[in-house]
């Protein structure tokens, strides 16, 4: 590995530790995530061999140590979908930091593949076809995803029910 494949890896750290942020919802956590996330990508620098862009593919090893790592506490723990949606947090107006926390625990009530998807795109500015080479799906998935992230990120924000937007599909 060159010196400034070394740099480039380097400078993917601030938006790694973000996205883990966001993924997880709790800081030590998303340290875990970014440091198994690092060691996998200097492990396997060799197979990138400069293949698409380099930010997209770190954004892909961290998604999919993420839902690995998801998976991993399903087989762990028999919990159920309804034990996650607890309760949904009411808006706060009062003060910006109170909006973040309602926003960050309503973004911790999406599923894991809204909640990536939408933290691509909206907060790490990704192209939907940078999102779909980090998640590794069509684009079109991507803009799906991102649809119904945001209208049920907004359905939480506004207090109602996240249940009332699930569709099905005959």
């Amino acid at each position: 590995m060159r010196a400034d494949d070394e740099a480039l890896i380097v400078a993917c750290i601030p938006s790694l530790r973000r996205y883990a942020r966001g993924l997880t919802g709790d800081r030590e956590r998303a340290d875990d995530l970014v440091q198994d996330t690092l060691e996998r990508a200097w492990s396997r620098f060799s197979r990138w061999q400069r293949r698409g862009e380099l930010r997209a593919w770190m954004f892909g090893i961290m998604h999919n140590q993420f839902i690995d790592g998801l998976r991993a506490q399903r087989r762990q723990a028999d919990w159920q979908a309804d034990a996650e949606l607890a309760e949904i947090p009411v808006r706060a107006t009062q003060a910006d930091g109170l909006e973040v926390r309602d926003l960050d625990r309503c973004l911790q009530l999406l599923p894991p593949d809204l909640r990536a998807v939408i933290l691509l795109v909206g907060v790490e500015e990704f192209s939907y076809r940078e999102a779909a080479l980090a998640l590794d799906v069509p684009i079109g998935t991507v803009m799906s995803r991102l649809s119904r992230a945001r209208e049920r990120l907004g359905a939480l924000l506004d207090g109602r029910p996240a249940a009332a937007l699930i569709h099905r599909v005959k």
